[in-house]
């Protein structure tokens, strides 16, 4: 698994390195970083996404709004996850994990926030079970919430495909509020997703 991790993190060239390798006429035979088979590319995109007024209910069994949770002033990165999932997530969660300690350790700060896609099964008492054994620090938050509540956040990131298991690996990262999301859909590594929010938040 984390072989194929470590390849994913060649693809997706920033439009700059695209524009920087285009100068180096002799650099042509390569291929933009075709993906290893068995990972897929990360297809990155920055997209103005409107939230949803909604009540969720954190790991910790709190009641919170999604937008006073989200908008708090952190930079936010963000995924969607389910507990009993086995093939996705398990590499969402240990990638959000080594995002938390990559952080920890370059003393950056941001709001790692984790929804549940399967409400009706992922309780807080679940989704504390969960945060601990991926080894979730005090900045790293689980949601669950109503069905409706569920569905209403994935469909405002666009990450609803109508059945939980149907759904993508997507990491999303804000710098602020107002400010638009950073959207890498697919496997992107943790090395990619602090070099995405040093990007945007400078440091």
């Amino acid at each position: 698994m984390v072989a194929s991790l470590a390849l994913a993190s060649t693809v997706a060239l920033s439009a700059d390195e695209k524009a920087m390798d285009e100068h180096h006429h002799h650099h042509h035979h390569h291929d933009h970083g075709a993906a290893a088979p068995g990972s897929s590319p990360v297809v990155r995109s920055q997209v103005a996404y409107e939230l949803p007024a909604v009540k969720l209910v954190r790991h910790d069994g709190q009641s919170v709004s999604l937008t006073k949770e989200l908008d708090d002033g952190r930079p936010v990165i963000l995924n969607f996850i389910y507990t009993s999932c086995t093939a996705i997530c398990p590499v969402s969660s240990q990638i959000m994990s080594s995002v938390q300690s990559q952080m920890a350790k370059l003393s950056l700060n941001a709001h790692l926030v984790s929804f549940s896609i399967d409400p009706e099964f992922d309780t807080p008492d679940r989704l504390r079970k969960y945060a601990k054994s991926y080894d979730a620090k005090s900045q790293w938050h689980f949601y669950t919430g109503s069905a409706q509540s569920s569905i209403a956040v994935q469909k405002a990131f666009d990450a609803y495909r109508g059945d939980k298991m149907n759904h993508l690996p997507v990491t999303f990262i804000r710098q602020a509020p107002g400010k638009p999301w950073v959207r890498l859909e697919g496997f992107a590594t943790p090395e990619r997703i602090v070099q995405e929010y040093q990007a945007l938040v400078g440091g």
